[in-house]
């Protein structure tokens, strides 16, 4: 992997790079072929203007590349989403507050990354404008993918450019959403770092929303120590830092669907990993987590997501993904009493969740149960709908709990060479971040030994 932000920040303390050096080193890895389709909107000379600017290195970012997921306001440019159906959008008058933190940290931006069109996929598909492959930011191209244009893996979504501007080095931050899986999701897939903070913990407004219940703004890195430093950016708050080892953490694996249905790679390298985190001391229960089978049967994104789009989808639903259009659609057909009585469920569950969970300080998950199946197997293409749902929801399946729970949840890869990238998610419920981030960092620390 390359050097993280943690890394490179020293080395421009010590004088031993510059922060425009830096810049084309990630304006080299943007235009390279790895990141075909990850940028819809470069933003390379903005930002040569901008890592020249006095005082940076007395920010926390100090000039360095982040990347901005589509979604986001960025003053003076439309925001699309990833989709044609906003092409005509006039532009944002102010940056969104989470781009303007990170300017005010330093930050220079690179570019708008591509996504899945207005963020309805864990896969991260878009017909519009292209799919990134995914790239393992451990260990290079993954297998048959970037090397060759007839085997990409899908980059997971609906973060997909910004995984893959964070993986290929284009970028130290991937600024992103997460509204059922989104940061974690290209995180796993691409072996990088995403971390899902609660949802209220950071503003999302100046997003085009998926589900203003569920809709989390926040960023995947190329380490631990650095997710911590683009969390504090975001949520304007410092992490309370813990310095216990991870023998001192209460840590549980719930077997309830969590576990259902893994392949083979995810499956070695799940238990390959308990088995290294025991070795150092750590005891992990096995617990079976029973609510996880309660789940609310239907979710927020359709509805909400129907609430903001039905008037464009008058205007240009001919421009839209079908397989985007459909699922929007079918929240036309909940009723007022059941969207009612669904904010009562979640509720509910969530305190059954957080009965069975309060005596541990953190879980442990894979973050999706398979690898990243081949980009071919899911484009766009009806005859390939069935497969691509089948993939989508399993994708989604284990990280789209945490956002129901109202939690907080890290992805870090588990994998070792030689294998396709695999997350191990560290999880709990709201306003358990700060225990999460430092439970990573011991296991990040740990795992990197391996």
């Amino acid at each position: 992997m390359r050097p993280d932000l943690f890394a490179t920040r020293s080395q421009l303390c010590q004088g031993a790079t510059t922060a425009p050096a830096e810049l084309e080193r990630c304006i080299e890895a943007a235009q390279a072929p790895a990141n075909t389709h990850s940028f819809v909107r470069p933003m390379f000379d903005s930002a040569r203007t901008t890592a020249v600017q006095p005082g940076l290195s007395d920010l926390p970012l100090a000039g360095l590349a982040v990347s901005v997921k589509d979604l986001f306001d960025i003053a003076g440019q439309a925001t699309p989403a990833g989709s044609t159906a906003l092409a005509d959008a006039p532009p944002a008058t102010e940056d969104c507050p989470a781009v303007a933190r990170l300017r005010a940290a330093g930050a220079t931006i690179i570019g708008r990354t591509n996504m899945v069109e207005f963020a309805f996929s864990g896969v991260g598909v878009n017909p519009h404008f292209g799919t990134p492959a995914a790239w393992d930011a451990r260990f290079g191209a993954l297998p048959g993918a970037a090397h060759s244009p007839s085997a990409p893996r899908v980059p997971g979504g609906s973060s997909s450019g910004a995984g893959v501007s964070v993986a290929t080095g284009a970028a130290f931050i991937g600024l992103g959403s997460d509204t059922g899986g989104s940061i974690r999701i290209p995180a796993a897939l691409n072996g990088i770092v995403g971390f899902k903070n609660t949802a209220r913990l950071v503003p999302t407004t100046g997003a085009v929303p998926l589900s203003t219940t569920l809709d989390t703004a926040c960023a995947m890195t190329r380490s631990v120590r650095d997710a911590i430093v683009a969390h504090e950016i975001l949520a304007a708050r410092r992490v309370t830092r813990s310095p216990a080892p991870l023998s001192q953490y209460r840590l549980a694996v719930p077997s309830a669907v969590f576990l259902d249905g893994m392949d083979a790679t995810v499956a070695r390298a799940f238990e390959r990993t308990l088995d290294t985190l025991r070795q150092t001391g750590a005891t992990i229960d096995t617990i079976d987590l029973p609510a996880v089978r309660e789940q609310p049967a239907y979710g927020f994104a359709a509805p909400e997501s129907y609430a903001w789009h039905r008037d464009l989808l008058q205007r240009a639903g001919d421009r839209y993904d079908p397989r985007v259009r459909t699922r929007i659609e079918k929240g036309a057909t909940l009723m007022a009493w059941e969207y009612i009585d669904l904010l009562q469920a979640r509720q509910e569950w969530i305190a059954r969740m957080h009965a069975q969970m309060e005596r541990f300080d953190a879980l442990l998950s894979p973050t999706v149960p398979i690898v990243a199946p081949p980009l071919a197997d899911v484009a766009p293409g009806e005859e390939r709908d069935a497969e691509f749902f089948r993939v989508n929801n399993l994708l989604l399946r284990n990280t789209s709990v945490v956002n129901l729970l109202d939690g907080c949840a890290l992805s870090l890869p588990c994998h070792v060479q030689g294998e396709l990238p695999v997350g191990l998610m560290v999880w709990h419920g709201a306003l358990r971040d700060d225990t999460v981030l430092n439970a990573s960092l011991q296991i990040e620390q740990i795992l990197q030994k391996q």
